[in-house]
């Protein structure tokens, strides 16, 4: 049956299917410019950074990052072991100050903390053995001054011979003994650090600082009473300290006295440089090491006793020559895997590498790198990280 259309539906016919043509026509030229436009930046990372690990820069972003280039070269390894460590202190020049003779406690004229000097007053005890000591020290002086008038008196006799030459040698021998009982109560005053009265007084005496040092620790107070084995103080010289480490018995044989050392206190990766002064020839029943001894000079007070420490031990007898060596700070890991970055034209090439032998400054490379090779060695982090950004912008 045959279907008369009239002229309007035969124009809105040609309007719909016009509409149509027009909307596919958009949808097959607009597609592949925005997929273009979605993988210019893919394209400029890839540019900037390929999937063989190429990093792209330019020799003034190099300069701008601080990246250090050096080629790599034959070296000596230094072998180091690392060893734990305490700073303590220098047991030479660390004293407990005790009162000679007890006593009460009249003043203390020093604090914790403070800096003293050789026989400084730290404090001033009384003390009645002290004043029995001083009373019999008076007397035998008394005695002495009698005893050479007497000598003297029976000498002029003897010699005017008014009197027997035995009164003369009887006041001889008796002035003598005076003299002999004088220098021993002095001399037993002057062991007690109490050679003279202080303030007029018979029984009080000072209690003096032995070197110049800092008082590290206090146990006395005003009025207290004390005992000769009582310590009141405890003086110690900072200048110098000690770091005592602990070394297991299999190290033993690889420390020895004069061996190079660096001492590090905590994270701090600078350290001071120092020798072996004592290893310990006894191992500790529990900790089955022995004790190795560095004297560290502390002018500024930076070492604290108590202070714990890495010791990292230079041994010499693990020196060894490698024909390929890098920087330690070139080392990079990549994919788990260590890397060094070589320099290629226009920029860097991760490269795998075998490690082997290590120091502190530098890295033996096995595999991987050729004497002469250049690479980065300082801030090598900044190519990996720019690296890690191109990966990222390729996925």
């Amino acid at each position: 049956m045959n279907i008369q259309q009239t002229p309007k539906q035969k124009i809105a016919i040609g309007a719909i299917v016009a509409a149509g043509l027009i909307l596919a026509l958009l949808i097959v030229f607009l597609k592949p410019a925005s997929e273009s436009t979605e993988a210019a930046p893919a394209a400029a990372h890839a540019e900037e950074a390929g999937h063989d690990g190429t990093v792209k820069l330019t020799e003034a972003q190099i300069k701008t990052s601080a990246i250090a280039i050096l080629t790599a070269a034959p070296a000596t390894i230094h072998s180091a072991i690392t060893l734990p460590g305490e700073i303590r202190f220098n047991a030479d020049r660390t004293a407990q100050v005790v009162p000679l003779l007890g006593g009460t406690v009249q003043a203390v004229q020093a604090d914790i903390g403070q800096q003293v000097r050789r026989g400084q007053v730290l404090a001033l005890i009384a003390s009645v053995d002290l004043s029995d000591q001083r009373s019999a020290a008076l007397m035998a002086q008394r005695r002495l001054a009698l005893a050479r008038t007497t000598y003297a008196r029976e000498k002029q006799l003897w010699e005017e011979k008014i009197s027997a030459e035995q009164d003369y040698l009887q006041a001889r021998q008796a002035m003598q003994e005076a003299e002999i009982g004088v220098n021993n109560a002095q001399q037993k005053l002057a062991a007690l650090g109490a050679g003279g009265a202080s303030a007029g007084s018979l029984n009080s005496y000072a209690v003096r600082a032995p070197f110049d040092g800092v008082i590290v620790e206090k146990h006395i107070a005003l009025g207290q009473s004390v005992k000769n084995d009582n310590v009141l103080f405890m003086v110690s010289d900072l200048s110098t300290v000690w770091a005592d480490v602990a070394v297991p018995a299999g190290d033993l044989a690889q420390v020895r006295v004069g061996e190079n050392v660096t001492v590090r206190a905590g994270a701090k990766k600078a350290g001071v440089a120092g020798k072996v002064a004592y290893v310990g020839a006894l191992l500790g029943n529990q900790t089955r090491t022995a004790v190795a001894r560095i004297v560290l000079a502390n002018g500024q007070g930076a070492w604290r006793p108590g202070m714990f420490v890495d010791v990292d031990l230079e041994v010499s007898s693990g020196e060894r020559a490698v024909p390929v060596a890098v920087a330690a700070s070139a080392i990079q890991t990549i994919e788990d895997k260590p890397a060094v970055f070589v320099r290629v034209a226009g920029g860097f090439a991760a490269r795998a590498v075998t490690l082997g032998r290590a120091d502190k400054n530098q890295v033996e490379v096995r595999t991987g790198l050729a004497a002469g090779d250049a690479y980065a060695a300082a801030n090598s982090f900044v190519i990996k990280a720019e690296l890690g950004k191109a990966s990222e912008g390729g996925h």
